[in-house]
């Protein structure tokens, strides 16, 4: 009995490794091809319309959602809501903490990272890269703390809409990968029953 426990749990732990470890080239070309273009995009107009000096419109947190919305497409923090909802929402609680608390750099930076998590749970759009959003309004160049609720649409709002137009295209070229994902929801029992 134990020995077939034992042989079980080693055979589905090699099928577990084997898949996590599977190598879909396919799946690798969309997901580099993609974030390529998604953030050749938002880099191409940070390029045109604003000077070499002025590079705020291409922020690090859309590296981290181009890994989720190209890479991990399936996964509920990657959706359209989240990527967009939750680097508004992020972005709002940043300049805010920001404007409310300037030079206070131990405090603004935590209270504008933990505020824009508890938030986007609260709204249900929780995106990672949002803390970074957040971040990013309280830590920035003084360029970007100079735009203040400006930051909220350019160059969050804007680049999040490019990551997601290009998403939206390149994750459903194929019939294997299809974006954004539809979950189907259960409907809850009536309590009591009709006669």
């Amino acid at each position: 009995m134990v020995r077939k426990r034992i042989k079980r749990t080693i055979r589905v732990s090699r099928y577990i490794i084997y898949k996590e470890t599977l190598v879909d080239f396919k799946e690798h070309f969309w997901s580099f091809l993609g974030s390529f273009v998604g953030i050749g995009l938002i880099a191409y107009f940070q390029g045109k319309v604003f000077s070499q000096q002025d590079n705020f419109f291409l922020i690090g947190s859309f590296g981290a959602s181009s890994v989720l919305i190209y890479g991990i497409i399936q996964s509920p923090l990657a959706q359209p809501k989240n990527l967009v909802g939750g680097h508004i929402v992020s972005a709002f609680v940043g300049v805010t903490v920001y404007k409310l608390m300037p030079d206070i750099l131990w405090l603004n930076a935590p209270l504008a990272v933990s505020l824009a998590i508890v938030i986007m749970q609260i709204t249900k759009t929780l995106h990672p890269p949002g803390g970074a959003t957040a971040l990013i309004a309280v830590i920035g160049s003084e360029k970007i703390k100079a735009l203040g609720y400006i930051y909220v649409f350019s160059p969050v709002l804007t680049g999040c809409l490019v990551l997601l137009l290009v998403a939206l295209i390149f994750n459903n070229i194929t019939s294997s990968r299809n974006y954004p994902t539809i979950r189907k929801t259960r409907l809850k029992r009536f309590p009591f029953k009709w006669k």
